[in-house]
C-alpha cells in the first residue's frame, strides 16, 4: 500500500489561510442553519416535546463522529478528508463512492438552503416569486467562493458570528421570559399540552432523530477545511473540541426554551419556530429581526456547504476520478470549475421552486440527507480500518484520539445505520433511501466501468 503522503501531495495547490477560529465558524455555519431554524419545526411535529431527546441522541452521534474523524484528520490533514481516508484504508472504490455520494448530497443541500432563503424572503416580499431570491443569493455566494479561501473564511466567520449572537440573545431573552416573569401561558407546563412530553411516543422521538441528524450535518466541514488551515493539526484539535459542545448548547437550550414559550402544537408549523416565538412575545420588530437572522443562517450554511462540496470535487479530480479541469486551481488557489459544478444544486432549487414551491423544501431535504448520512456511516467504518492499520504497523499514538475504541466506533456505525434505515418507514423521508440506494448502485457501476476501461 502506498504512503498516504502521496494522496496529500496530489491535493496540493490550495492555499492555507484558514485560522482555527474560522474553522470553528465554518463548522457552525454548516451545522447551524436551516436544520435548526426551519427543520426543528419538522422534528417537533414528529416527536413533540421529546424532540429534546431526539437532538440529544443526534448530538451524541455527532460527538462520536468528531472523535473518529478528528483522529484521522490530525494524522492526515487534507481536503479530500474522509473520502481520501476511505480510498486509502478501504480501497479506491470506497473512496470513489463516498466522495461522490457526499458531493451529490451537499450539492442538493446547497439547493435546500437557498430554497429556505426564498421562503424567508417571502416574509417581507410575499408577491415576489421565491425563485427570484434563489437565483440572486446563489449568484452572490458563488461569487464569494470564487474570490479566495481567505475571503470565504472572512465572510463565513461574519455570517456565523451573527447567528451565534442571535442564538445567545434568544437564549437570554427566553430564559428571562420563562424564569424571570410570570406570563400566563408561558412555562414548562407547556410540555404537558397535547399529550405530554412523550405525546408522540418513543417512535415519534426516534423519527425526530432523523431531522436532528440532518441538523448536525456540517460539522464534518472542519475536516475538509484542514487542507487549507494555517496550522492544520493544532487547528483541527481546537476546532473539533469546541464545536460539538457549542452545537449541543445551541440546539438543546434554544429548543428547551422555545417549547416552554410556545406549545409544541403551535411550534410544529412550516414557519420558523423561532419567528413564531418572537411573534408570541410581541417584542417590537423582533420577528422581522429574527427572520433576518434565519436568512443569514441559511446563507451561511449554503456558503459552507458550497465550499465543502467543491473541495470534495477537487479531491475527486486530483484522484483522477473526475474530469481533470475540476482539480485545477487559479492564482488564488481556488478550484473555480469545481465550485461552478458544485453550485448545480442552486439551479435545481430554482427549477423546483418555480413549479412546486410548497413541497420543495421537504423534497430537497429528504433527498440530500442520504449522501451526508452515508458519509458519516462510512467515517465510522473507515476509522475501524484506520486504527487496525496503525496498530498493525506499530504507528505511534496521535494527540487527538478517539476514546472507547472499538466499541464507541461500532456504536456510531450502528446508530447511523439505524437512522438511515428508519427513513424508509417515514413518509416524509421515503425518498431518502428510494433515491440513495440506486444512487450508490450507479456509483459502484460507474467505478467498475472506469476501472475496466483503464
Amino acid at each position: 500500500m502506498a504512503d498516504f503522503q502521496q494522496i496529500q501531495q496530489r491535493e496540493t495547490g490550495l492555499q492555507q489561510h484558514l485560522t482555527s477560529a474560522q474553522m470553528v465558524m465554518i463548522a457552525i455555519g454548516g451545522a447551524v442553519g436551516t436544520g435548526l431554524f426551519m427543520g426543528s419545526a419538522f422534528a417537533i411535529g414528529f416527536a413533540g416535546p421529546a424532540v429534546l431527546v431526539s437532538y440529544a441522541i443526534g448530538a451524541f452521534i455527532a460527538l462520536l463522529l468528531i472523535g473518529c474523524l478528528g483522529e484521522m484528520t490530525v494524522a492526515h490533514p487534507t481536503s479530500g478528508s474522509f473520502g481520501a481516508y476511505a480510498e486509502y484504508y478501504l480501497g479506491p472504490m470506497a473512496g470513489f463512492v463516498v466522495r461522490y455520494a457526499y458531493w451529490a448530497a451537499l450539492v442538493l443541500a446547497v439547493g435546500m438552503e437557498v430554497t429556505a432563503v426564498g421562503m424567508y424572503m417571502a416574509y417581507w416580499f410575499k408577491d415576489v416569486p421565491q425563485w427570484v431570491w434563489v437565483g440572486l443569493f446563489s449568484a452572490v455566494l458563488i461569487g464569494v467562493n470564487l474570490r479566495s479561501v481567505k475571503v470565504y473564511g472572512a465572510v463565513e466567520y461574519s455570517f456565523s458570528a451573527i447567528k451565534v449572537a442571535a442564538i445567545v440573545a434568544f437564549v437570554l431573552i427566553g430564559a428571562y421570559v420563562v424564569f424571570g416573569t410570570s406570563t400566563p401561558g408561558i412555562g414548562f407546563a407547556n410540555y404537558q399540552i397535547g399529550g405530554g412530553f412523550w405525546a408522540k411516543g418513543a417512535w415519534g422521538m426516534w423519527l425526530g432523530v432523523i431531522v436532528a441528524m440532518f441538523s448536525y450535518l456540517g460539522v464534518e466541514a472542519i475536516a475538509v477545511a484542514a487542507g487549507e488551515a494555517q496550522h492544520p493539526q493544532q487547528a483541527v484539535q481546537t476546532a473539533m473540541k469546541t464545536t460539538v459542545l457549542r452545537l449541543v448548547l445551541f440546539y438543546l437550550l434554544t429548543l428547551a426554551l422555545m417549547l416552554a414559550i410556545v406549545p409544541w402544537t403551535d411550534a410544529a408549523t412550516q414557519t420558523s419556530p423561532f419567528v413564531r416565538v418572537m411573534q408570541v412575545l410581541d417584542i417590537p420588530f423582533a420577528a422581522g429581526v429574527l427572520n433576518f437572522v434565519v436568512l443569514v443562517a441559511a446563507l451561511s450554511a449554503m456558503n459552507s456547504q458550497l465550499y465543502t462540496t467543491s473541495r470534495m470535487m477537487f479531491s475527486l479530480a486530483r484522484a483522477r476520478q473526475a474530469p481533470r479541469v475540476f482539480g485545477v486551481t487559479n492564482a488564488n488557489g481556488v478550484p473555480v470549475a469545481a465550485i461552478l459544478v458544485s453550485s448545480l444544486g442552486a439551479a435545481v432549487a430554482m427549477f423546483i421552486n418555480a413549479f412546486w414551491p410548497k413541497e420543495s423544501f421537504v423534497w430537497m431535504m429528504s433527498i440530500a440527507m442520504f449522501g451526508a448520512m452515508f458519509a458519516w456511516f462510512m467515517v465510522f467504518v473507515t476509522h475501524l480500518a484506520f486504527r487496525r492499520h496503525r496498530m498493525r504497523e506499530g504507528a505511534p499514538a496521535i494527540a487527538f484520539r478517539m476514546w472507547g475504541f472499538p466499541w464507541l466506533t461500532l456504536l456510531g456505525a450502528v446508530l447511523m445505520g439505524a437512522v438511515l434505515l428508519t427513513t424508509a418507514f417515514t413518509p416524509a423521508f421515503r425518498l431518502t433511501l428510494a433515491f440513495g440506494l440506486p444512487w450508490l448502485a450507479v456509483l459502484a457501476g460507474l467505478y467498475l466501468l472506469r476501472r475496466n476501461k483503464g
